[in-house]
């Protein structure tokens, strides 16, 4: 019936699915609080909110830079303002949230850029915001996650910068290549992300029609010569057997489709997939932590990004969610309508940045 209406909605030029579902999870702004300085800015045209304690600090503060989920095209500062806020004053840390801009009015590969230039804006201007350049962390969830992993992916390059004390990935979506591991098939109809919305999205981040998403599910879009060169890193062997006892069945034999491939090939490159980054990359990233829900199509790109980061020898702290779903934060300090699970999630979270 929603298909329904937003199809109305756009033949009558009212508003589109994306102008509708922006509107929907913009969020209620909370009330003001009065133990945390809120301050909004302008980076290269990104807004920035920045959440500061009031009270004194006892010596300099985490700086923590969180990129909100939303597949790219969208959610805002203000979908994840209560997360961002009680990070602040649970961990006492300075928390930058990043308002990136959307795509498809603001294109692929943008949202990266915007986070990039958001950090290192932050990095430059520690002393301002009292924040111990040895204790940076930079967090996100769901594509906001795999923004903060190929942004540590990149300051690995600028030596000029302090380094990132932890990276700190929420239900992280890290990869394009196989849309048929044991959590692709569990969770294919749960709520709120489902199979085919995963690869519905990819196309409108990249703004093209989605013709071809019959045959991206069923991984057509991938050369047989890159399958066997990532199977060591992305596939169900490598998934712990726990995770498939809901149920998991090999995909049979597909043939290679050289047309998809050129429809969607953005979703292969390193960028879109940072699980495919070289393990000379990845045995720099810094300390990491990782949530997966078990009711998430996602669930297994954090699953093995951690086997990824402790096999190169990066200590991983993991927080799995057994009755977690995708989003479950989205819900988080709405009373009644969060979740507990969630509430979990964030406290794990709290105390995981408290510890380093």
């Amino acid at each position: 019936m929603l298909s329904i209406q937003k199809q109305i909605l756009e033949k009558l030029g009212i508003c589109s699915d994306l102008s509708l579902l922006r509107a929907v999870l913009d969020g209620i702004p909370p009330r003001r609080d009065s133990k945390l300085l809120i301050k909004d800015l302008k980076v290269d045209e990104v807004p920035l909110r920045i959440y500061q304690p009031k009270w004194p600090p006892t010596g300099k503060r985490r700086g923590i830079l969180y990129f909100h989920g939303g597949a790219g095209t969208f959610g805002s500062i203000r979908t994840f303002e209560r997360i961002c806020r009680y990070i602040a004053k649970k961990c006492d840390s300075v928390v930058v949230s990043v308002g990136y801009r959307l795509a498809p009015e603001h294109p692929y590969p943008g949202q990266y850029f915007d986070c990039l230039n958001a950090t290192l804006y932050f990095m430059r201007n520690l002393e301002e915001y009292h924040v111990d350049p040895a204790l940076i962390i930079i967090s996100g969830d769901s594509c906001g996650a795999n923004f903060a992993t190929v942004i540590c992916q990149i300051l690995l390059n600028k030596r000029d910068l302090p380094k990132v004390r932890a990276q700190v990935l929420l239900y992280p979506g890290l990869q394009g290549l196989d849309f048929h591991l044991p959590s692709y098939q569990q969770n294919a109809s749960v709520p709120m992300l489902f199979r085919k919305l995963v690869i519905y999205f990819c196309f409108r981040y990249l703004n093209k029609e989605p013709s071809v998403l019959e045959d991206v599910l069923q991984n057509c879009h991938v050369p047989e010569s890159m399958k066997q060169k990532y199977k060591k890193w992305i596939s169900a062997d490598i998934i712990p057997d726990e995770f498939k006892i809901r149920g998991y069945v090999p995909q049979k034999s597909i043939s290679y489709k050289p047309e998809v491939h050129e429809a969607i090939k953005e979703i292969l490159a390193i960028t879109f997939s940072p699980l495919l980054a070289e393990d000379s990359i990845i045995c720099q990233l810094p300390e990491s932590y990782i949530v997966t829900c078990e009711f998430d199509v996602l669930r297994d790109d954090g699953l093995l990004y951690k086997k990824r980061l402790e096999d190169n020898g990066i200590q991983v702290t993991w927080y799995h969610s057994e009755s977690g779903f995708h989003g479950i934060l989205a819900f988080f300090g709405y009373g009644i309508f969060s979740f507990l699970s969630g509430k979990k999630i964030m406290d794990s979270t709290v105390n995981y940045i408290n510890s380093l």
